[in-house]
């Protein structure tokens, strides 16, 4: 089997677009710029698409590594048969190529292993074989030093039989999918737990069954994270009468003297081997699977907030709230850049309402503030309502940011480096700040997994969860393209074809030498070559360039199309850019070639009509209900404003302006079945939400959007 056929047995596209797409990444091309500029070559494939084919190639490769490893080491033991030779090479299942090796494995010393230094391997052999009579006098003649009773040397080959039957493959097979199906997970509490503070978050898993195979990955992290915290047990079970009736008919062949000692081997082999082994390893299926998911929403969840509505180059006042140490404030020029840092007091215990208000109003109009961003921590509705209440000369727009992870970046490596001579709260309110005007730009410079909008994440699989994140955040930053400019060293790193050093150097280049004048002067950049180049600068926009294309997403290898297509319009290339009714007269089948296809020639045509445009939507403004300051004003039927700030597999949670989040139930999130959450909501979305329970003790409140 070719890794063409491994990827296209498991996914639904065609071997030529597989086969042009391994060729772009042995060219060293990457995912978004294979997807965005390479459409013609692969057959339109998107993101998602072009990195299931890379990892799946990645994972027929590892299939072929671990197959070589087997294969030596069975060479090596010198037990590798022709057959089984041959069953090994056309296999591409790991649990398979694993049950073939499980008896040449190297292991701890096992009890079979005794027995068979103790001479019993041919008597287990006789046993085994079902033919034989007057097995007791045939025990006699395996009495040695180490064997001095029949009944030992019954029990010797019994541990050999038993393991022979955990390496069967044929029974293993089956067992294993009887697990599959049927197994069930069922958790009970620790006793001496059960009384204990922390465990009672867990209190639905004390004495707990479900399906595996229908259990929710939700339900599944939780239960084992109830039992790492060591407050339940699990055990995953199927029925055993069913398990040992399968053996039995699958091993013992008649009802000879032979059969009374294989059923006591094969009882035993099921307890001590196969049911532990089969056990852990759905439990781990399980396991991934629900990693799986939750990993699938936190990136799904990432992908919504990087791509959150900016508000553009504004000058902003930002404000990171506090009550006793005071409320930082910082001002902000259009690019984002520090101006001026100050602590007011409006709130207990000091109270300087007058003082702060005073200050406030200096600010907006010294620095020209045109929007004020307030994080949403400690005293984030407080704050908010002092600032609403004062009468500025001018139209403010007031928003409310989300701040988790602010304290995170505050205290980075990459914080200290943008501001070394400020402390972390100033650092804090930047980011707060910062967040508002270029969403994407501020949130790349913080681990994912501090932003809070995951599931579990920190229950998963750690490295899938990392390189699943990595993805979104290079497919957001490529989707919206990067001002070369003004982009920070963590955004640019993230640009397809640059990585971390690359970025470090085109920073260090722009602040050497000053802004970039065009694309081409990107060459001049240390270490960047041609490669590089190509995979880059179509995602770099030069505002206000001599050459207008350097502004928008068509690729500088296409630019003398551009002016061809111009020209034979009888006009200058910056001419048709924004002509939609030039734009229209272009037949892309004229300018077909065999550099660039159909749908190549659409992209650059749509991009045409607006170059540069950002995706994303523009920043609302949004007030929660003025009356909610905490949990105890709460009551059920209340309808209220809120946004919603997480999303899970199992329904959303909506912010509404009060410490505690609601949870809106995927069964309350619309009038009838809704399979996946993110059909009908997405994050940061604005929404009307009814009350449904409030529990001040527990600090839950349960909500419904069926109004």
């Amino acid at each position: 089997m070719t890794n063409i056929n491994f990827i296209q047995e498991r996914i639904n596209i065609s071997s030529k677009s597989i086969e042009n797409t391994l060729k772009l990444f042995s060219e060293d091309c990457t995912i978004p710029f294979i997807a965005r500029y390479r459409k013609d070559t692969t057959g339109n494939l998107n993101e998602v698409q072009i990195e299931d084919i890379y990892k799946l190639n990645h994972q027929f490769f590892e299939i072929l590594k671990r197959k070589e490893n087997i294969l030596k080491s069975m060479e090596e033991q010198d037990a590798l048969t022709a057959d089984l030779k041959q069953r090994i090479e056309s296999s591409f299942d790991l649990q398979e190529l694993e049950d073939y090796y499980l008896p040449f494995k190297k292991k701890r010393k096992t009890k079979a292993d005794s027995a068979r230094e103790n001479g019993l391997e041919p008597f287990a052999k006789i046993i085994m074989a079902q033919n034989s009579s007057n097995l007791n006098s045939l025990a006699q003649k395996y009495l040695n030093d180490n064997i001095q009773t029949v009944d030992e040397a019954f029990q010797g080959a019994r541990d050999i039989m038993a393991e022979w039957i955990n390496e069967n493959i044929y029974v293993r097979k089956n067992l294993r999918r009887l697990f599959q199906k049927t197994a069930l997970i069922t958790s009970k509490v620790i006793k001496t737990k059960l009384e204990e503070d922390a465990a009672q978050k867990f209190k639905q898993y004390f004495d707990w069954q479900e399906s595996l195979n229908r259990i929710p990955s939700h339900r599944l992290l939780a239960i084992l994270r109830a039992e790492t915290e060591g407050f339940v047990r699990t055990k995953i079970e199927v029925d055993k009468n069913e398990a040992l009736n399968f053996i039995d008919k699958s091993i013992v062949k008649n009802n000879s003297e032979s059969a009374e000692q294989i059923y006591l081997a094969i009882e035993d082999s099921y307890k001590r081997l196969l049911e532990p082994s089969l056990s852990t390893e759905v439990l781990a299926e399980a396991k991934a699977k629900a990693d799986e998911k939750s990993i699938q929403v936190f990136a799904e969840n990432l992908s919504q907030l990087l791509l959150a509505p900016p508000l553009g180059e504004k000058r902003i006042l930002a404000i990171d709230p506090g009550f006793r140490t005071g409320c930082k404030v910082v001002c902000l020029d259009e690019k984002g850049d520090l101006l001026h840092n100050e602590t007011i007091f409006p709130h207990p215990p000091q109270n300087e309402t007058a003082m702060a208000v005073k200050k406030i109003k200096s600010l907006i109009s010294a620095y020209n503030i045109e929007a004020i961003s307030i994080g949403n921590g400690t005293a984030g509705r407080e704050t908010e309502f002092f600032i609403k209440k004062i009468r500025f000369d001018r139209d403010l727009q007031v928003f409310v940011v989300s701040e988790a992870g602010a304290s995170i970046y505050s205290a980075s490596k990459i914080a200290r480096e943008e501001f070394g001579n400020y402390d972390v709260t100033v650092r804090g309110a930047v980011s707060i700040g910062r967040r508002l005007s270029d969403p994407l730009a501020e949130l790349v410079k913080i681990d994912a997994k501090s932003i809070g909008v995951g599931q579990y994440q920190h229950d998963v699989d750690q490295l899938k969860l990392k390189n699943e994140l990595d993805s979104v955040v290079m497919r957001c930053v490529n989707s919206v393209g990067i001002n070369l400019n003004t982009a920070s060293k963590s955004l640019l790193s993230y640009v397809s074809g640059i990585g971390e050093k690359m970025a470090e150097n085109i920073v260090n280049f722009r602040t050497e030498n000053g802004a970039f004048q065009s694309r081409k002067e990107l060459k001049k950049v240390p270490r960047l070559g041609e490669k590089a180049f190509q995979q880059s600068s179509a995602f770099l926009r030069i505002h206000n360039a001599k050459n207008p294309l350097d502004n928008s997403s068509v690729h500088p290898e296409t630019y003398d199309l551009v002016e061809k297509m111009a020209k034979n319009l009888k006009l200058k290339s910056e001419e048709l850019i924004g002509n939609k009714e030039k734009i229209k007269l272009i037949n892309p089948e004229n300018y077909i070639s065999e550099n660039i296809g159909v749908l190549g020639i659409k992209d650059i045509l749509k991009e045409l009509e607006k170059p540069g445009l950002d995706p994303r939507k523009s920043a609302k403004v949004f007030e929660f209900d003025p009356n909610l300051k905490s949990i105890k004003n709460l009551k059920a039927g209340m309808t209220v404003p809120g946004i919603v700030n997480n999303i899970t597999a199992f329904g959303c949670f909506v912010d509404l302006g009060i410490k505690e989040s609601g949870l809106v139930h995927i069964s309350q999130l619309k009038e009838g079945f809704v399979s996946d959450v993110n059909e009908v909501v997405k994050l940061q979305q604005q929404v009307m939400v009814k009350v449904l329970e409030v529990d001040e003790d527990r600090k839950r409140v349960q909500l419904t959007m069926v109004l």
